[in-house]
């Protein structure tokens, strides 16, 4: 989050199987997905379209092997940017339903920041699974006092 700049910046990205240079030009069409329950895709049109509402854009960048990026940015003090949500019960929720994916998260606001790995958390935890709760509850409260002092 860039105050100064009045912009806000989201970047998403994955190490999966990656995408055909056609395929990733055509995700943000919402009738374009890899689904098989469903013939439409919502994640990546909405969010566009929410970012080019508030004066921003996004891209997708993709490799077949190697995996995805995208990269959204929203102006910050548009008056019709959704404000971000709660990210501690987002990232909590991330980490408590998939304990063996690998998750990196990296929030800066102006000159403050917080990171988290949970790889890293996986090597100091050795052995014991980041859904157990005790891991969870400790995890909300490093979220909470690394976020306290961020003004939106």
């Amino acid at each position: 989050m860039d105050t100064q700049g009045d912009r806000l910046d989201i970047e998403i990205a994955d190490d999966g199987k990656g995408m055909d240079p056609e395929f990733a030009a055509s995700v943000i069409d919402p009738f374009v997905t890899t689904r098989t329950t469903r013939k439409v895709g919502l994640g990546i049109p909405m969010l566009a379209q929410a970012a080019r509402a508030c004066d921003g854009d996004l891209t997708v960048e993709s490799a077949v092997g190697k995996g995805t990026t995208v990269r959204a940015w929203f102006g910050l003090s548009h008056i019709d940017r959704a404000p971000v949500g709660d990210m501690t019960a987002t990232l909590i929720s991330l980490v408590a339903a998939n304990p063996d994916i690998d998750i990196v998260y990296r929030q800066i606001v102006i000159a403050r920041s917080l990171f988290l790995d949970t790889r890293e958390m996986k090597r100091e935890l050795d052995g014991v699974p980041l859904n157990e709760p005790g891991v969870l509850a400790w995890l909300r409260d490093y979220i909470r006092e690394g976020t306290s002092s961020f003004v939106e």
